[in-house]
This record gives structure tokens, C-alpha cells and sequence, in this order.
């Protein structure tokens, strides 16, 4: 949808009375590729190295940004971002240069901002966070920001209050089938139906139980493994969680760590106490991350309960 939007903001041709893109003109179609120099796509982003100096950090985030670009443009069905990823200050810096810039080919720039719920607010770094806030309030008169958010109520207050809020409605079923069925392969009709009831009118959370299973596996054996591990282990491993978005990674972690009890259940023969007691914890883990929780602390409060048990 936010490409959508910057493709309409972009176009050179729209369709007189129509609120929809030409989609054949020279900018419709850079966007299409996502090669479009006034489009401005930040995605949050993992560094894998550490810059020395600002200057530095901002170079490895453009970097690092224009390898996601490339990855999508070669597979534009992308899997969810890392759990680690996130919008430091260095991405800041890097999109108060962009609102600098003339545009390129068009009239205006698009800015987008994917999982802008993963903005990470850094002591010390005020006067940056100050001036993104000042252009989300009064952008430049040739700019328009787009951003989007899984988690809207986890969004910065000062972020939130400065925004338009657009619902997007879930999809029917048949729509998100059809897509499962063309995209991902169809395979057996009751797992089938399982899966788009479970994806709930998102096809992205399709492609992220399609990406995130073995991962979600390893997460699970890692947060069991210190659960019932000494103390500084389990604390730890909560310490890693992102301190936001429960119903992200940390569900489907949640999620793999049931199924996991459920095979030593499975191997066991006759369930146990303490493995039965263990599910039925999780179990109100994973409904206590449908609300708005602090995944680090329900994992800490998990992995104690988990040791108890």
C-alpha cells in the first residue's frame, strides 16, 4: 500500500479524475522496480558491522539499505524483517539528508517508512529525533511522508500524534487462498484453510510462517535451553527479545516453543506435570502478547516460571 501511494504521489500521467497511478509512465514503472530516485523506501536494518564515527554509521546504513533494495527488487514476495532490526540514529541522519535533496526527475519525493514502530529513540541523540519529528509536522512543501506500522500503538507518542491514521481492513479469505494457492503452492485443503485462518486476512503473515518456521524452531530450543538453564542464562536471553511488538517474532517464537513441549509430551508417552504445567504457562504467555506487553519482561517472567516447572 505505501508503494501504492508513492507510485500516485509520483506518477507523471495520472488519469484525469481517477485516484489510482497510471502505472506505465516512466515514474510508475521506476517505482514498480523500486529504482525511482525521489522514492525514499527506509526499511529497518540490521548492521552487521559498526561504523567509528556518525559519518561512518550513516554510509553503512545506505549501504545496507541499498542491499535490501536489491534483495526485493530480486524477491519482491520478502520475508519479515530480523527481530533485531530497528531505525537507529544513523537511519535518522540518513533521512533528514534525503529531505535535503531536490527532486530528482519529479516534482516531489516520496518518503517511506516501513515498521516505523521499530524508531529506537538513543540518549544523546535528541537533536536528530527532534528534527525528524519537526519534519514529520511540517515536512518540506515538496515531500510527503508514508509510514507503516504492524504494531500503530507502539509507535513513539510524539510520532503518533503527528501522523494521519489509516486502518488498512483485512482481507477476505478467498482473496488470501487465492494468493496462497498461486505464490506459496497449495498443498492439502485442510492445512490450507488452517493456514489463511491463521494468517487473518494478511497474506504477509503467510510469507512470514513461510520464512520464519526454522527460525522460530532454533528460538524456541535457545529460550527453553535457558529456561532451565542458570539464572544469568535466562535473563540473558530475555534481554534479547526487542522491547516491543509481542504479536511479531516473539509470538511465533511462542509459538514454536509449544510445539516443541508438545513432542517431548509426544516422546514421553504420558504427559508429565512439569510438562503440562509448562504448556499451559506459555499458553498464557501467548495470550498475554496479544496485548500490549513488553515482550523482554513476559520472557523474563516466562523463563522463571518455565524453571519452576
Amino acid at each position: 500500500m505505501a508503494l501504492w501511494l508513492a507510485q500516485l504521489l509520483l506518477c507523471e500521467t495520472p488519469p484525469a479524475g481517477s485516484k489510482e497511478a497510471c502505472g506505465v509512465c516512466r515514474s510508475c514503472r521506476l517505482v514498480h522496480s523500486l529504482s525511482h530516485p525521489d522514492l525514499h523506501w527506509f526499511v529497518p536494518i540490521e548492521l552487521g558491522k559498526k561504523g567509528g564515527d556518525a559519518d561512518k554509521q550513516v554510509e553503512l546504513v545506505e549501504e545496507a539499505l541499498g542491499e535490501e533494495m536489491a534483495a526485493r527488487r530480486e524477491k519482491p514476495l520478502y520475508e519479515p524483517v530480523s527481530g533485531l532490526a530497528g531505525h537507529g540514529i544513523a537511519a535518522v541522519r540518513l533521512i533528514l539528508r534525503r529531505l535535503a535533496l531536490t527532486p530528482a526527475i519529479g516534482r516531489r519525493k516520496a518518503v517511506i517508512i516501513g515498521d516505523a514502530e521499530r524508531l529506537i529513540p538513543q540518549q544523546g541523540q535528541e537533536a536528530a529525533a527532534n528534527a525528524l519529528l519537526k519534519a514529520l509536522e511540517e515536512p518540506p512543501a515538496d515531500t510527503h511522508f508514508v509510514l507503516t506500522a504492524a504494531e500503530p500503538e507502539a509507535l513513539l507518542p510524539t510520532i503518533l500524534s503527528r501522523v494521519v491514521r489509516v486502518r488498512m481492513a483485512r482481507l477476505p479469505d478467498s482473496i488470501v487462498t487465492a494468493f496462497m494457492q498461486k505464490e506459496l503452492g497449495g498443498g492439502e485443503q485442510r492445512l490450507v484453510e488452517q493456514r489463511v485462518r491463521s494468517a487473518d486476512g494478511s497474506p504477509g503473515k503467510l510469507l512470514a510462517e513461510k520464512g520464519g518456521s526454522q527460525g522460530a524452531q532454533e528460538a524456541a530450543r535457545q529460550f527453553l535451553a535457558s529456561a532451565r538453564a542458570p539464572t544469568p542464562a535466562r535473563y540473558e536471553l530475555a534481554l534479547r527479545q526487542m522491547p516491543f511488538q509481542a504479536r511479531g517474532a516473539f509470538t511465533v517464537m511462542l509459538d514454536g516453543l509449544l510445539e516443541r513441549l508438545r513432542e517431548e509430551v509426544r516422546a514421553a508417552g504420558t504427559p508429565s506435570h512439569k510438562l503440562t504445567e509448562a504448556i499451559a504457562r506459555v499458553l498464557q504467555a501467548r495470550e498475554q502478547a496479544q496485548g500490549n506487553v513488553n515482550p523482554q519482561l513476559l520472557a523474563a517472567v516466562l523463563s522463571e516460571d518455565l524453571a519452576a516447572v
